[in-house]
């Protein structure tokens, strides 16, 4: 399987019931309804999660790995995401959620969220570096980055060319505190379904140090069970500034960077992309882009209501122990990327440049004969989409119930011009 073709999110055809909730919310427009169920394309899709958040019969989902993964190892080590902290009440500390991870059978684990603090003094330090030629943007949100792949391709050489907290945080326990090692399992434990698909095929990095990721949601109850029964200690490492990232805002004030700019929610960073492709955003210096609502505390593994995570969060943030020393210094690591990020062909209609040409003349032309309605009824999200299906040859015109509609007036129309003139009444008489 390449990388091109795997993807996190998928569909279970036995609970699609066509009802194109999908596909009017996929923000690349991956998704089309044909024969009684939904497709994705591979080309366009950027594991945001969108479709799994809005559909309503749950055939959306994302493809994870098991607590079971963990057992070959003789060394399991887990990496919560920050956002894990915020699904539990009050009730439990950051030490106590720790602790219990270790009951669920890993044998160590390292706070994201650590790791998270050094990736900000490295993008911070590149930034300083770079000047003035911003916005620069965060390259740590795995499908806001293939956004940028598949949608906006100008926009590529913003990115701040530093790896993300979940794979600073991997390395660390590989080659700091585990060198030399084999028998060392490393798991990311995920609000989204991106970084399942980022841990296989990795962006900006030729290979990831995770050996797999387990969704929260999926965590959540075994882990919930042992959490009562659990001996607290000393675990925590992060500090606020750190948890902070699971949350809109949290990577920008760990920066510290002047004129930044905060925007979570699919729609709202496309908006801004936008805007910043137009020549707009000139007074920002940095832009902290998350696909999910209020960020990641809003990913579609999460069992938590969005905001009430991200209150506990915050509240975590004001209890927070002082900060121990820290192991590591962002200064002595290597946290960039390894190669460049690169745009896809998500959105070409064709390899070839004068096939494409063509292409898009018909698909102009198709475009100007249809109602521009949107209504979805073509299995398309919009009378655009759908031009570009049937000059492409992956639909036909009929498809659209307007056409059709007019096709068969005009058949009729012919029909009715073929029997000739109806006789006169009272003929002979």
């Amino acid at each position: 399987m390449n990388g091109a073709s795997f993807h996190s999110v998928t569909l279970d055809p036995a609970k699609c019931k066509a009802c194109t909730t999908c596909l009017r919310f996929c923000p690349t427009e991956a998704i089309r309804v044909r024969k009684g169920r939904a497709h994705i394309a591979d080309e366009r899709c950027v594991d945001c999660g969108e479709c799994i958040r809005v559909c309503p019969n749950n055939a959306k989902k994302a493809v994870s790995d098991p607590l079971s993964a963990i057992e070959p190892f003789a060394v399991r080590v887990a990496l919560p995401a920050p956002t894990l902290y915020g699904q539990f009440d009050e009730r439990f500390s950051v030490d106590r959620i720790l602790c219990g991870l270790l009951e669920l059978g890993f044998t160590d684990v390292f706070e994201v969220a650590e790791a998270a603090e050094l990736v900000s003094d490295a993008a911070a330090a590149w930034m300083a570096r770079a000047g003035d030629g911003g916005p620069w943007l965060s390259s740590a949100c795995p499908a806001v980055v293939k956004l940028l792949q598949v949608r906006f391709p100008s926009l590529l050489d913003r990115l701040a060319p530093i790896m993300s907290p979940m794979e600073a945080a991997a390395r660390l326990v590989k080659e700091r505190l585990y060198p030399g090692r084999d028998d060392v399992g490393v798991f990311f434990i995920s609000p989204c379904a991106g970084k399942v698909t980022v841990s296989r095929y990795p962006q900006g990095l030729f290979e990831s140090a995770v050996d797999g990721v387990i969704a929260i949601k999926d965590i959540y109850l075994p882990l919930r069970a042992a959490l009562p029964g659990v001996t607290e200690r000393p675990m925590r490492r992060a500090t606020a500034r750190g948890v902070a990232w699971a949350h809109i805002d949290g990577e920008s004030d760990a920066l510290a960077v002047p004129r930044a700019i905060s925007v979570s929610g699919i729609a709202d960073v496309i908006g801004v992309f936008e805007a910043l492709e137009n020549g707009k955003m000139k007074d920002v210096a940095f832009i902290e882009a998350l696909a999910c609502p209020a960020g990641c505390v809003g990913g579609p593994l999460t069992v938590e209501n969005p905001y009430i995570a991200r209150a506990r969060i915050r509240s975590m943030e004001h209890r927070s122990a002082a900060a121990l020393e820290p192991r590591f210094r962002a200064e002595e690591l290597e946290l960039s990327l390894e190669r460049e990020v690169s745009a896809r062909a998500g959105l070409a209609l064709a390899p070839d440049m004068l096939k494409a040409m063509l292409l898009l003349e018909e698909t102009e032309l198709i475009a100007e004969s249809l109602p521009g309605l949107d209504c979805g009824s073509c299995g398309a999200p919009s009378c655009r989409a759908f031009a570009e299906d049937v000059a492409k040859g992956d639909a036909v015109i009929t498809d659209c119930i307007f056409k059709l509609r007019e096709n068969l007036r005009k058949l009729g129309e012919e029909l009715i011009g073929m029997e000739g003139p109806p006789p006169e009444q009272g003929a002979g008489r």
